[in-house]
């Protein structure tokens, strides 16, 4: 009985004056105004914090990239002053051993009465599998003494 009494009640409710039902219609509106109004600015806010986060992460974007850019730029220096390093070790290697040839061949054609102390360098190149660091072949170019 008392469900039936309920269905009255609401269906009475619903079927009450038209001034009732239209102040609850307005009421609604104005409820439904305002939630749209707050879900526009929700939106609206967060559109804001997003273009913010992207131009903050621009930024850093641009910094790590400069970044990059002159570390690249040190390395290449590096790698150019290390190749013409070895270039100059060859060739003062190569002077080294051909000053020795002299000598020995001195030697030999005067009895070993020519003494001359000969410094014995351990040269690196001369066993290019026991480097400790990777050999790479000289590249030259027109401007690798501009760097």
């Amino acid at each position: 009985m008392a469900s039936i009494q309920r269905a009255a009640v609401s269906s009475g409710s619903e079927g009450g004056d038209p001034a009732s039902i239209d102040e609850r219609k307005r009421k609604r509106m104005i409820s439904n105004r305002e939630s749209a109004r707050r879900s526009r600015l929700r939106k609206q806010k967060l559109l804001e914090d997003l273009t913010e986060e992207v131009n903050r992460l621009q930024g850093a974007s641009k910094e790590i990239t400069e970044t990059i850019k002159k570390k690249e730029d040190a390395y290449l220096k590096m790698e150019s002053a290390n190749n013409i390093l070895r270039a100059q070790t060859m060739e003062l290697t190569d002077r080294l051993q051909s000053l020795n040839s002299i000598i020995k061949r001195a030697e030999e054609v005067n009895g070993n009465s020519f003494s001359i102390e000969k410094p014995q360098i351990s040269d690196p190149l001369m066993n290019p599998w026991q480097l400790s660091y990777p050999f790479h072949p000289l590249m030259a170019s027109p401007d690798m003494f501009l760097h």
